[in-house]
């Protein structure tokens, strides 16, 4: 009996945790949806680039009411002894962690293939919008800086695109310079050929290969957490009258 009234308190602070964590994203993300200059004016440019790129406020909406949803079905559940809620709880966050396996699966067997589709959307997006559109061309100009690299694949992925039409001039970060490895300006046709800096899908792999201890720490944990709740769910419905 202390064991279950431990487990159910438990159970009770972690997804209040959980729940509470779904209204601030959902907040966020109904904020970003409706006033999003406010939000601009506050985090400044570079929330700008990401939700140029991203529509950050609706994924912000979805995660948070998936959250809101666990978060409510756990601590109802546990507190109030609902069988109902607990086995609600545990199917979605079953259907949850069989999905993160799913796409832990599939970026490991299907990278190429996953590659090759970005490349069709990405490229041509380049092509069209780097040097016309300002905040997509800051979100590129950061990922580019930020990761070492040129382009998707490198640098003939700006070859026709406003800016290089314009300046006859790929991105300064398609040029290293290999003594003190800091951009070049102008970086021309045959620079960017003789420094063949990477693409950043290639290097972002090459990043996560790297820090693969702590992405497949951070994952192994969350599954864990995942893992223990679940157990816990279904430990206080089979004791549950």
């Amino acid at each position: 009996m202390q064991c279950f009234s431990f487990l159910k308190a438990m159970m009770t602070i972690f997804n209040l945790l959980i729940f509470l964590c779904g209204v601030a994203l959902l907040g966020v993300g109904i904020w970003v949806s409706i006033d999003g200059p406010s939000f601009l004016k506050l985090f400044g440019p570079l929330s700008s680039s990401a939700m140029q790129f991203v529509n950050v406020g609706y994924f912000l909406i979805a995660a948070g009411a998936v959250l809101f949803a666990l978060g409510f079905l756990g601590c109802y559940g546990a507190q109030s002894e609902n069988k109902c809620a607990l086995m609600m709880f545990f199917f979605i966050l079953l259907l949850i962690f069989i999905a993160e396996i799913a796409a832990a699966v599939v970026a490991l067997v299907y990278t190429t293939m996953a590659e090759n589709f970005l490349t069709l959307l990405i490229v041509p997006a380049i092509r069209k919008d780097y040097g016309s559109q300002v905040e997509f061309t800051q979100v590129w100009n950061s990922t580019m800086e930020g990761l070492k690299c040129c382009g998707f694949n490198n640098y003939t992925d700006f070859e026709g695109s406003p800016s290089n039409v314009k300046s006859q001039a790929f991105p300064p970060f398609c040029c290293i310079n290999n003594v003190n490895s800091t951009a070049i300006e102008p970086c021309t046709k045959e620079k960017a050929e003789r420094d063949a800096v990477q693409g950043c899908f290639n290097q972002l792999l090459y990043d996560i290969r790297t820090n693969a201890v702590t992405v497949g720490g951070v994952a192994a944990g969350i599954g864990g957490l995942e893992l223990a709740a679940m157990t816990v769910s279904m430990y206080l419905y089979c004791n549950l009258k």
